[in-house]
């Protein structure tokens, strides 16, 4: 079956079988790990050939490795873009797409809510290399535009957005964009492309920390870029190859397999993550919650357009700020205290002490992340089991 006669198919589908290519070396139903650094060259004209970029191959792995060149195949399939780039992490994806579209002396219109190493990288990183980075309420459109210049070149959106689960208009934000001759980039790690396509909505770039949902088991660091063919050749070409953000293969092979399952895992967690919010929805010490699957979700009508299901990220406040939300977190048995997301089991966190400490007290507030939200990435575990545990971890705040 071709690639094209693949994409008639329901998405569950394309992830299982990919796009319909197997190992050209073997055959092999699976990707090998092809673990080497280097490749040998049949001749010293071959070898000049290929670094001249007139010759697809590979020579180092820092540069490419057919494991990984699988696994970007296959992210530009699912997410219906020209190509892909794997990279060691998420935040290597960041940077690297940052670095490609923007230059020293230009400057970046970001949503104010965003993973607190990106919010770092924005507010201490960039400004050091001339990179102007203007962070706004990008949960209104008009607010993207009114902060947009003659320099600007990226619109860096999170939707939903970590922790707050805050969505921006893609369509709106990227019509925006392209007005002022801007690329947006949106970071979709939370929805997967299984719920969420945004080059589909208009965007140029999606980003994905593929440690999260795109591998699901919790034992791999990594990111990945799609686009056009033109930016991540630039991408691979003028960053990751002199920065060296490079994946390793056996990673990407982990996140090949994860593929596969990626479907009725990310059914189970939005499934339990819809339970999980409706039953802190009526509890009462919760003061807040938000799901954009709950109608209650400020941008609730939003998700409805733009997202096919709600993902398996929960935000809420208990009653009594942080000091209520951390006995809670102490007081879990079956909830992991752990950072990160997108893991079979179930993640409990504090981000404004953890994953967002990078924000100021000021900074929270400004973006809507009180310092006692709660962050809970819900697994695949029984969600009865889910409630029971926090049943009784409310029952002692």
């Amino acid at each position: 079956m071709t690639a094209e006669e693949l994409r008639s198919k329901h998405f569950a589908t394309l992830c299982v079988h990919g796009s319909g290519e197997a190992d050209k070396e073997t055959g092999a139903l699976n990707t090998p790990i092809y673990q080497s650094s280097t490749f040998a060259m049949h001749s010293a004209q071959e070898g000049a050939q290929l670094f001249a970029g007139e010759r697809e191959g590979y020579v180092y792995t820092r540069i490419g490795n057919p494991t990984t060149a699988a696994l970007e195949r296959e992210m530009a399939f699912l997410e219906k873009g020209e190509k892909a780039l794997a990279l060691a992490s998420g935040m290597a994806a960041a940077s690297t797409a940052v670095l490609t579209a923007v230059s020293a002396g230009e400057s970046i219109v970001a949503s104010n809510c965003l993973y607190g190493g990106t919010h770092k990288l924005f507010k201490e990183l960039l400004p050091r290399l001339n990179i102007e980075v203007i962070e706004v309420d990008a949960t209104d459109a008009r607010n993207v535009k009114k902060a947009m210049k003659s320099n600007t070149k990226l619109v860096y959106l999170e939707s939903p957005a970590n922790p707050s689960l805050s969505l921006n208009d893609i369509a709106a934000c990227s019509a925006i964009a392209h007005e002022f001759g801007a690329l947006t980039l949106v970071d979709n790690t939370f929805a997967t492309p299984y719920f969420q396509r945004p080059l589909e909505l208009g965007a140029d770039i999606v980003l994905h920390s593929a440690t999260k949902y795109i591998s699901g088991h919790g034992d791999t660091i990594a990111g990945i870029l799609i686009s056009s063919a033109d930016f991540i050749d630039r991408a691979r070409g003028e960053i990751m190859r002199d920065l060296g953000g490079c994946i390793s293969p056996f990673n990407s092979w982990l996140l090949l397999r994860g593929l596969k399952t990626l479907p009725v895992r990310i059914e189970k967690h939005s499934f339990n993550g819809m339970r999980v919010a409706k039953y802190l929805s009526f509890h009462p010490k919760i003061k807040n919650v938000w799901y954009p699957g709950l109608p209650t979700h400020p941008q609730y009508e939003l998700a409805k357009r733009q997202m096919s299901g709600y993902g398996g990220i929960v935000a809420f406040e208990v009653k009594g700020g942080r000091k209520a939300g951390e006995r809670l977190i102490n007081a879990v048995e079956l909830m992991t205290i752990a950072v990160s997301l997108g893991d079979v089991d179930t993640l409990i966190q504090m981000p404004s002490s953890m994953t967002h400490s990078t924000y100021s007290s000021e900074e929270l507030a400004a973006v809507g992340i009180p310092e006692g939200l709660i962050r809970i990435s819900v697994g695949i575990e029984h969600y009865r089991d889910l409630l029971e545990d926090l049943s009784q971890a409310l029952g002692k705040v």
